[in-house]
C-alpha cells in the first residue's frame, strides 16, 4: 500500500543517539557517585522513555527519592548535550527528501522527553517533517497508542494511510496498539531476531529500502 504519511521513532529510527545518551546517563550517575553502564546496556535499556532508562541505569536498591534526584539531573543534562555526537543516520536525510517529493507527509513520535525530540528535529529535519511529539504530561508514551492516535488526528487521515517506523518491540507493540502498519528498521537498537520474536513482519535494511516499501519502486 502507497501511504500518505509517515510516523518516524527517532532513537534508533532516524538518528543514532547512543553516545549522548549512554554519556548523559554516565555523567548523571556519576554525579551521584554510581558506576556507569555500557553502550551495550545503554541499548538495551532504551525504548521505554527516559524514567525507565534511569530506573534500569541506577544500581539495584536505589530509593525512590535518590531515584527521582538522579532523574531529573539527567533529563537536564540530556536537555542541555543531546547534539554533540547525535546525528542522522546514512540516508535517512535523502529518505526524507524523497519522502517530501513524492508527497508524503512526516512526523517524528518519540519516548525521549518532548524538549530534546523537539531540539534534534529543529536542528537536523526542519523543513521536512510536518510535527514533532515527544514524552510529555497528558500524554502517554509508546507502546500506549496515545501519541500515534495524537499524530493521526492531527494529520486528519485515516489509521490505514499511516505508517509507523521503528527498530524496537515498543514500535512494534505500539503499532499493533494503535492499530497502524509498522515497518522495522534494521540498522537500529536491536537485532532482527528480537524484532521477529516481538512480533515484526516487514522489515527495512537500509533507508533506501524503506523508501522502496513506502513509495514502491
Amino acid at each position: 500500500m502507497s501511504y500518505k504519511a509517515v510516523l518516524f521513532d527517532l532513537d534508533g529510527t532516524v538518528m543514532n543517539t547512543i553516545e549522548d545518551l549512554q554519556d548523559s546517563v554516565n555523567f548523571s550517575l556519576s554525579h551521584f557517585g554510581m558506576p556507569g553502564i555500557s553502550l551495550e546496556d545503554t541499548m538495551r535499556f532504551l525504548g521505554n522513555g527516559a524514567r525507565r532508562l534511569i530506573e534500569q541505569a541506577v544500581p539495584e536498591g536505589t530509593g525512590n527519592e535518590l531515584l527521582e534526584e538522579v532523574f531529573t539531573y539527567y533529563v537536564n543534562y540530556y536537555q542541555a548535550h543531546c547534539m554533540i555526537k547525535t546525528a542522522p543516520y546514512e540516508g535517512i536525510i535523502d529518505l526524507m527528501k524523497r519522502l517530501a517529493d513524492a508527497g508524503k507527509r512526516q512526523v517524528i513520535i518519540s519516548n525521549k522527553p518532548d524538549g530534546a525530540t523537539k531540539e534534534i528535529a529543529e536542528r537536523f529535519f526542519s523543513g521536512l517533517t510536518d510535527f514533532v511529539i515527544g514524552e510529555k504530561a497528558g500524554l502517554r508514551r509508546k507502546p500506549w497508542p496515545d501519541m500515534v492516535d495524537a499524530a493521526v488526528e492531527r494529520l486528519c487521515l485515516p489509521k490505514e494511510e499511516c505508517v509507523l517506523i521503528g527498530d524496537s518491540e515498543v514500535d512494534i507493540a505500539t503499532g499493533k496498539n494503535a492499530s497502524v502498519d509498522c515497518i522495522s528498521v534494521l540498522w537500529g537498537f536491536r537485532d532482527r531476531k528480537t524484532l521477529e520474536d516481538a512480533g515484526a513482519s516487514v522489515f527495512a535494511a537500509t533507508p533506501a529500502e524503506l523508501g522502496d516499501l513506502i513509495i514502491g519502486k
